[in-house]
């Protein structure tokens, strides 16, 4: 962590990530002294950071008997996919209606690192991901949509992150290339289009993985 940074919106980051990828897995207990001696912190930032995920859903605190990592909440996932895209895409048809040829060009670079990723390294995949719907946000003037989507969307990663096996990365990449595409001859319409297109991907994958991975759902998924 950075010493010169707040410690508690370091500590949600380090322990929203592990919880996306399920290297903590619904059910398991997590402790805040446990978590804070790990990290060489006090327990007030990690009390701080716990509350931030409980927001997100991703642990219960339960009074007198600990906090757990939460399942996966179909509702919140879908809840997460409709704001996700309702945002998005907003932001792709701002996006084709504002990129300059520079923003087109930085776009296309982006997809190049996606395409050397895509088949080797899902979490440097994800990473760049990351960064090419954020950049888009960049290229359409809003960049305060992209912090508001990420806020919604820590249910929708958990999918994300287990469908990596299930979708062939190489589909997202073609994806955000016909984005790209639209952008860049000011298509608004068809940015939009194809952004949503994109975004519902989740739709086909989400029953395929509720079913493959049961214990890591909640109640009636």
């Amino acid at each position: 962590m950075n010493a010169a940074g707040a410690i508690a919106p370091q500590l949600y980051g380090l322990l929203r990530e592990r919880i996306v990828r399920a290297e903590l897995k619904p059910g398991e207990p997590i402790s805040e002294t446990e978590i804070a001696r790990a990290y060489s912190v006090s327990r007030q930032p990690v009390r701080e950071a716990f509350i931030k995920l409980g927001e997100a859903g991703l642990v219960q605190i339960r009074p007198q008997r600990g906090t757990y990592i939460s399942p996966i909440s179909v509702a919140r996932v879908m809840e997460a996919r409709f704001v996700r895209e309702a945002i998005e895409a907003d932001v792709a048809r701002n996006a084709a209606a504002k990129a300059t040829q520079e923003a087109v060009e930085g776009l296309r670079q982006q997809i190049a690192r996606q395409k050397r990723v895509a088949e080797t390294d899902v979490h440097a995949f994800m990473k760049l991901d990351e960064l090419f719907h954020r950049t888009l946000a960049q290229v359409a003037g809003v960049p305060f949509a992209w912090r508001v989507v990420e806020d919604v969307k820590a249910q929708m990663d958990r999918v994300r992150y287990l469908s990596a096996e299930e979708v062939h990365l190489r589909l997202l990449v073609s994806q955000h290339e016909a984005i790209v595409d639209a952008v860049a001859a000011a298509g608004e319409a068809e940015a939009e289009a194809v952004m949503r297109t994109h975004l519902r991907e989740i739709l086909r994958s989400l029953p395929i993985i509720a079913a493959a991975h049961p214990a890591l759902f909640g109640p009636g998924t």
